[in-house]
């Protein structure tokens, strides 16, 4: 061991001799030199590790803070959504009630009928479509042809307007028959199947 530590001073002092030639100034400077290289080594080794577990923790704490603002966010808005599904929920059986079920068409299809008869209207044709499926209800066509005159009409269509379930009238056109109307339209009511087209 102390041939080691005797052959490394040997090793150097033609260094430290060779420094110890040199003038003031340039020993100044390799001491300048040395000491930032030192400092340096320092803040590499032990200063920047730390710098970067510093910014990682910062990051961590911005995306915390993150997650805790939607958080509160979400359960300031949680009441709302509550209140907003309530009101959709009742809208939707509010309008359920309003669509017949597969019992009550015949009697609704009546209904159209008796008031077309009871406005002055003369039915030529009161023909039933083929239902058309969608989510929660089934559209029912009805195609209707009608003789009668303006003021008849426009009774029919208010009549149709207060009845108790929803029908709309569409497609309508009219042709002068002599000191007549023909109305051709369609009549189209709903039924309620409760869940999506088919089930």
């Amino acid at each position: 061991m102390m041939k080691k530590n005797v052959s490394a001073m040997n090793a150097i002092e033609p260094l430290f001799q060779k420094i110890g030639a040199l003038n003031k100034l340039y020993r100044i400077l390799i001491c300048v030199a040395m000491v930032v290289v030192l400092v340096a080594a320092f803040g590499f080794f032990m200063y920047k590790p730390k710098l970067d577990r510093m910014t990682t923790l910062r990051n961590d704490i911005t995306t915390a803070e993150q997650r805790l603002n939607t958080t509160k966010r979400n359960a300031r808005d949680y009441d709302l959504y509550k209140q907003k599904m309530e009101e959709a929920r009742v809208q939707f059986i509010t309008i359920a009630q309003e669509l017949p079920s597969t019992e009550e068409i015949p009697s609704l299809l009546t209904s159209i009928s008796q008031a077309g008869g009871e406005a002055g209207l003369k039915f030529l044709l009161f023909q039933p479509q083929s239902e058309t499926l969608r989510e929660f209800y089934a559209e029912i066509p009805i195609r209707m042809e009608l003789s009668g005159r303006y003021h008849e009409l426009g009774n029919f269509f208010d009549r149709v307007a207060h009845l108790s379930r929803i029908v709309n009238i569409d497609n309508c056109s009219t042709q002068r028959a002599g000191d007549l109307l023909r109305i051709t339209c369609t009549a189209i009511t709903y039924r309620f199947i409760g869940g999506p087209a088919g089930q």
